[in-house]
C-alpha cells in the first residue's frame, strides 16, 4: 500500500534539495569557469555551465611539472600515511577493546584528554625537529600518525564484535595476533574503510604540516602548489595574459587548480561510501 506522503516529507526533500544546492553549486560554477573562454569570464557570462568551451587552463596547468610533482607527492603521503595510521590505530584500538586489559580504563583516559589538551603547533613543531624529521617524508607521516577520533571509533566497532566469534578462534588454537589479522580484521572491513578515508582525505587536504616542516620544493605536496597558485599567482610569472597560444585568465586557472587538486579524492567516496554506516555509527554509537 503506497503511504501519502506528508508535508514534513515535503519539507525534508525541500531543505535536502537546497543543502544539494548549496554544496555542488560552488563545485559546478568553478568547473564551469575553468572551461570557459577567456572573453565570457571577464564579461560575467558564466555562472552555471562553460561558455565558449575549451580545455585550456587544464591544459596549462598539467604542463606545468609542479602540478605533477605535487601529485606524486600527495599520492606518496596518503598511500604511506594512510597505511601507517591504519595499522598503528588497529593494533592500538583491538588490545584497548579488551575490557581485561590492565590499565585499560586509565589508558583510555588519558587518549581522551588529548582531544581537549595538546601540545599545541610551536612544541609539536619542536618534537619534530628534534627527532630529525623536518623536510622528510616522514615528518608527513610521524606527526599526524593517530587520531584520537578514529581510534575511538575502531575501539568501539570491535566492542561490537561478537564475543564468541573470538571464543571460536581461541578454540582452534590462535593467538590474540592471530585472532585479530584472521578473525576480527576480515569482519571490519566496514571501519577500517571509514577510517581509512578519514585518513587518507586529512593528509590530501592536509596544508599546516607540510608548511611548517617541509623546506624542499622537491617534497611539497600539491596543496602547497595550489596555494602558491591562488595567493600569489605564480604560474602567471610576471602577469603578462598570454603563454605560448594559450590565454590565461588568472581566476580560471585557480579554479582548474582547485579541480585538478580535488577531484581525485571525490572519485574515492562512491566506492566507500557503502560503508559509512556500518563503520560510523556502529562505531560511535555503541561502547
Amino acid at each position: 500500500m503506497n503511504k501519502k506522503a506528508s508535508w514534513f516529507d515535503y519539507m525534508n526533500v525541500l531543505i535536502l534539495t537546497l543543502v544539494v544546492v548549496a554544496c555542488l553549486y560552488p563545485f559546478i560554477y568553478m568547473t564551469a569557469v575553468s572551461m570557459s573562454g577567456s572573453g565570457p569570464i571577464t564579461q560575467g557570462k558564466v555562472w552555471l555551465y562553460p561558455v565558449d568551451f575549451n580545455l585550456d587552463m587544464y591544459r596549462y596547468v598539467f604542463e606545468d611539472g609542479r602540478i605533477l610533482t605535487g601529485y606524486k607527492n600527495t599520492l606518496i603521503y596518503v598511500t604511506l600515511g594512510t597505511a601507517c595510521s591504519l595499522l598503528v590505530t588497529v593494533l592500538g584500538a583491538y588490545p584497548l577493546s579488551k575490557k581485561q586489559m590492565i590499565f585499560q580504563k586509565p589508558i583510555m583516559l588519558m587518549i581522551v584528554l588529548t582531544m581537549f589538551i595538546n601540545g599545541g603547533m610551536i612544541p609539536t613543531f619542536l618534537v619534530v625537529r628534534g627527532l630529525g624529521l623536518l623536510d622528510s617524508i616522514w615528518a608527513m607521516v610521524l606527526p599526524g600518525l593517530i587520531s584520537t577520533w578514529n581510534l575511538i571509533i575502531m575501539r568501539t566497532f570491535f566492542l561490537s564484535i561478537p564475543k564468541e566469534l573470538e571464543e571460536s578462534g581461541k578454540v582452534d588454537g590462535l593467538s590474540e595476533v592471530g585472532i585479530l589479522f584472521r578473525i576480527v580484521l576480515p569482519v571490519s572491513k566496514a571501519v577500517i574503510a571509514t577510517v581509512g578515508l578519514f585518513y587518507a582525505v586529512g593528509i590530501w587536504n592536509g596544508f599546516m604540516a607540510p608548511m611548517l616542516y617541509l623546506r624542499s620544493d622537491d617534497l611539497y605536496p600539491l596543496q602547497l602548489f595550489l596555494r602558491n597558485i591562488v595567493l600569489s599567482s605564480e604560474m602567471t610569472g610576471s602577469g603578462a595574459p598570454i603563454q605560448g597560444n594559450i590565454v590565461v585568465v588568472e581566476i580560471a586557472m585557480k579554479y582548474a587548480a582547485i579541480i585538478v587538486s580535488t577531484l581525485p579524492i571525490l572519485c574515492v567516496y562512491p566506492f566507500l561510501q557503502k560503508y559509512f554506516v556500518n563503520g560510523v555509527m556502529i562505531g560511535s554509537v555503541k561502547g
